[in-house]
């Protein structure tokens, strides 16, 4: 293991805690969100602050940032839009009666997910209301969105309803009642309740290609859903506590607990492959980057472990409240806490060597296969008709 790693840079603006960090999709900046009621932006190129938004009535508890604009949204029970480059609030989307706590943009569509036991969906550019998800008996929590173009056969597509053939968006919601519900965005209408979990639905992972829906609860599990059916496919039971966190990479799921461990499984099978450890409190975030996996704990920690053999590499220390969320651009480490700070690492050395290490198992892989081939080809010419263990 590495020794501790000290920040590169850290960045005091805020007055209060950091809820969330959002990355552009072009990798050039970055947005927090505060306790403090406002979200600042900042430059990856030069790591300083460049916008400053303000306006909200309390705290902000999410944000996204796209290219050119940035949404946040607040306990004030409102989501805001800003410009990017003036600062200045585009929209104020009004409706929701309780805290917003999650928003989710996709196409012309922003969705937003509250205390007030809805979901709706606005107009990026109108500043309107188009849909109101009405149906779960607590809070909402978290939210993803597919189109049935992703995961329809044409026969199954057939079977739609009229209106629903023009407007195939789905919103996926999860909530404190235990619940997932799969909601036709066109008109509002519940295409599927979800039901197994038996505590808080706390996050989504949607891999529409596969059909697939993973969720995390408070009841220790992971569930896989068929999103097209509602079938519950597997569970995933090992976890000892809470599940908080979820990231997929190339059918591996890695799910973050507040039993202070993050594990990964493979999708396809349900086998639980590999368990990291080292964590003095909840795995709040977590990041898979270049067979590296980065975690944030309420430790106020970051950690990097292998993500194959599970080993620790590096400890990143400073923060002195829990890390609410991670992001990675150009081998710089990005954490955002309830400490009011932003740290920013450098994790080449770290990227470096791990580079090494695939490079060298990929070679050693190319002298097995090659080994094994030649194998083959002796025992086909001998005309051996017992296989032999020697690398098949």
């Amino acid at each position: 293991m590495g020794n501790s790693g000290s920040a590169v840079k850290v960045c005091t603006d805020h007055q209060g805690g950091i809820n969330w960090l959002s990355l552009s999709p072009d990798g050039q900046r970055l947005l927090t969100g505060s306790e403090d009621g406002t979200a600042r932006l900042w430059s990856t190129a030069d790591s300083q602050c460049h916008g400053h938004f303000q306006g909200h009535e309390s705290y902000i508890t999410f944000c996204h940032l796209e290219n050119e604009a940035a949404f946040t949204c607040s306990a004030d029970h409102t989501i805001r839009k800003w410009d990017v480059m003036t600062g200045q609030c585009l929209a104020i989307y009004r409706g929701h009666t309780s805290i917003v706590n999650r928003i989710l943009v996709a196409k012309d569509y922003l969705f937003s997910g509250s205390y007030d036991r809805t979901a709706r969906c606005w107009s990026v550019d109108k500043e309107k209301q188009i849909q109101e998800f009405r149906g779960h008996r607590n809070c909402v929590l978290t939210l993803a969105h597919y189109s049935s173009r992703d995961v329809l056969e044409e026969e199954e597509e057939e079977e739609m309803e009229e209106e629903e053939k023009v407007s195939r968006d789905l919103l996926v919601t999860g909530s404190t009642d235990c619940t997932v519900k799969v909601w036709w965005v066109s008109s509002g209408r519940c295409y599927q309740t979800l039901l197994g979990h038996t505590g808080a639905v706390l996050c989504l992972i949607l891999d529409a290609p596969n059909r697939e829906l993973f969720s995390g609860s408070t009841d220790y599990t992971i569930r896989t859903w068929n999103i097209v059916t509602g079938e519950q496919l597997k569970v995933f039971k090992e976890h000892q506590g809470s599940v908080i966190c979820l990231e997929l990479v190339n059918r591996h799921l890695y799910s973050g607990s507040a039993d202070r461990t993050v594990k990964c499984w493979l999708v396809d099978t349900g086998e639980r492959i590999q368990t990291y450890k080292a964590h003095k409190h909840s795995v709040s975030t977590l990041k898979y980057h270049a067979g590296i996996l980065f975690t944030g704990s309420g430790d106020a920690c970051a950690r990097a472990f292998n993500s194959k053999s599970g080993v620790l590499q590096k400890i990143f220390r400073g923060h002195k409240f829990i890390i609410n969320c991670i992001q990675i651009h150009n081998e710089l480490l990005y954490t955002a806490s309830h400490d009011g700070t932003l740290r920013i690492w450098d994790i080449r050395g770290i990227c470096k060597r791990n580079k090494r290490r695939l490079k060298k198992e990929r070679a050693g892989q190319g002298r097995s296969s090659q080994k094994g081939s030649l194998s083959r080809l002796f025992n086909n010419k001998v005309g051996c008709m017992v296989q032999q263990d020697n690398g098949e």
